[in-house]
């Protein structure tokens, strides 16, 4: 990749061979079921962060350990898989185009990613139905419910059709609920320093970007500060609908989003 610093090139290099260390390992994990093949990927993921120069700060509480739900997330860009990815096993629901894209389709498949064809009918029906077998199983997912990257300011307005998914979950046993879990994703600035609109921007990877020029951003930035918050989970099943739900967590992902813009949490 052309113009790239020494440092950066050699963050970029050293990514590179982790994920050449790590894919033997995971490519035999995957043959031992879904539960080994989990934590190659958060490794991954981690190392990734630390390649990229990624700082995480997280606040709220996660969902307990080995915790099955839906996790509803922000979306701001690609980087967001790794920030996740790191905090804890799970998969991802990502559109199909992804599944084609060179070396990052193929990590994907490597973790499990539920990928959905937007433009065929009954896509949705048929993703909602493998989503609610892993949840289940007792997994985790992250869906990005905006359903596109935004400009890392703005909250898109979320979708619900997708956490329909929870409800496959339930089965025949009405009364069980399965837990949503907001989480916002705000790249707060650089270096320790909060930055405005226009560093939230060029973070932000959205409308028709290219990939290569955006990792060339990323890699020149430096260290990158980002926050993850967790919502207040939701119990979405019997007494709650999936429409309710996707307002709830709607809800609690703008405000988050609006304190880690202004910095002022709420009492």
């Amino acid at each position: 990749m052309n113009g790239l610093s020494p440092g950066a090139t050699l963050r970029l290099a050293a990514l590179a061979f982790s994920a050449l260390l790590l894919l033997p390992a995971q490519l035999v994990a995957m043959r031992l079921g879904p539960r080994h093949g989990a934590a190659i990927p958060r490794l991954f993921h981690r190392l990734t962060c630390r390649c990229l120069g990624v700082r995480r700060r997280v606040r709220g509480t996660p969902p307990p350990p080995g915790a099955a739900g839906l996790i509803v997330a922000s979306h701001v860009s690609w980087l967001d898989i790794a920030v996740i990815g790191a905090l804890r096993p799970l998969s991802f629901v990502a559109k199909s185009e992804v599944a084609g894209w060179p070396v990052i389709g193929f990590l994907a498949r490597l973790q499990r990613t539920v990928f959905i064809d937007r433009m065929r009918r009954g896509a949705t029906a048929d993703v909602a139905a493998v989503m609610g077998a892993r949840l289940a199983a007792g997994e985790s997912i992250v869906l990005f419910a905006e359903g596109t990257t935004g400009d890392g300011t703005r909250i898109l307005p979320l979708r619900s059709s997708l956490l329909g998914a929870a409800h496959e979950a339930l089965g025949k046993n009405e009364d069980r609920d399965i837990p949503v879990y907001p989480l916002t994703i705000t790249y707060t600035g650089f270096h320790g320093l909060a930055g405005g609109r226009a560093e939230r921007t060029t973070l932000a990877w959205y409308g028709d970007e290219e990939l290569a020029p955006h990792l060339k951003t990323v890699l020149a930035a430096g260290t990158i500060d980002v926050e993850l918050v967790w919502g207040a989970p939701i119990a979405m099943g019997a007494r709650t609908s999936r429409k309710e739900a996707t307002r709830l967590a709607e809800a609690a992902i703008r405000q988050a989003r609006r304190e880690a813009v202004t910095g002022r949490q709420s009492a």
